[in-house]
């Protein structure tokens, strides 16, 4: 009986050194793939996200318009009453609607080259030009 239990004692073995750091290595190099591909598909759902919000940003500008007869003269008056707003009907935003998903602010003008006003979504960057993620956008597009 001693004999058998030595005998498969002697045939057990673990792994080496050399097998285990080919798993890490392995695991790593996985790992850092999966974390590229999901930080590419988080900036491609932001800069959708700010598209989608110049869209609702633009609306909302166009409701002040509707209620004070002229767009706003700057974007924090759809947040609170300017002195010469008579028909002021808001908020009409919040706060956190002038930033866009990266925290940038929006480009606005009144009055606009484009429109009654031009609202622009800087991208990524937060600043005007670029391309990619970091390309801009404008409520006339």
């Amino acid at each position: 009986m001693r004999a058998n239990r030595s005998l498969r004692h002697s045939h057990a073995r673990g792994f080496t050194l050399l097998e285990m750091l080919a798993v890490i290595v392995l695991i790593g190099i996985i790992g850092a793939i999966v974390v590229t591909q999901v930080g590419k598909n988080v900036d491609k759902g932001k800069y959708g996200a700010g598209k989608a919000q110049l869209t609702t940003l633009s609306q909302k500008i166009e409701n002040y318009a509707l209620d004070n007869g002229t767009p706003p003269h700057a974007l924090e008056d759809l947040t609170t009453k300017p002195a010469d707003a008579s028909n002021w009907q808001g908020p009409y935003a919040k706060e956190s609607d002038l930033k866009d998903p990266w925290g940038h602010p929006f480009g606005y003008r009144y009055p606009g080259e484009h429109g009654s006003f031009d609202l622009v979504f800087y991208g990524q960057d937060g600043k005007a030009g670029g391309d990619g993620y970091s390309a801009d956008v404008g409520n006339w597009q």
